[in-house]
């Protein structure tokens, strides 16, 4: 499996899950780090948006998106952030780039 979060319209701004073999990444999207030891990948453009804030993902009661595989659980995957702290983005600017789908492919 592994993570998505495209910024497309309708479904696409929520994070998504897909079998790795389903799902394609690449020099647009980002490797945010893992999800319960699942890479998870956000779109150069969502980056772009949310790269200022702490990401949690979570879990709630609702309609998934038709493509993710939580859908027919009854379930779906939420974004909830909160803004670094200057400490923080510090820490994160001397890391430099995060590495995109291209440098750090799912395996």
């Amino acid at each position: 499996m592994l993570f998505h979060q495209s910024g497309g319209c309708c479904d696409g701004s929520s994070p998504m899950c897909y079998p790795r073999k389903e799902f394609k990444v690449g020099a647009q999207d980002v490797y945010m780090g893992e999800i319960a030891g699942q890479p998870f990948y956000m779109g150069r453009s969502q980056f772009e948006y949310w790269q200022h804030t702490h990401l949690i993902i979570d879990v709630v009661p609702g309609r998934g998106s038709g493509f993710s595989v939580e859908s027919p659980e009854g379930v779906r995957f939420l974004t909830r952030s909160r803004v670094f702290t200057d400490a923080e983005s510090d820490e994160l600017d001397a890391l430099g780039p995060p590495p995109t789908g291209a440098e750090h492919p799912p395996v």
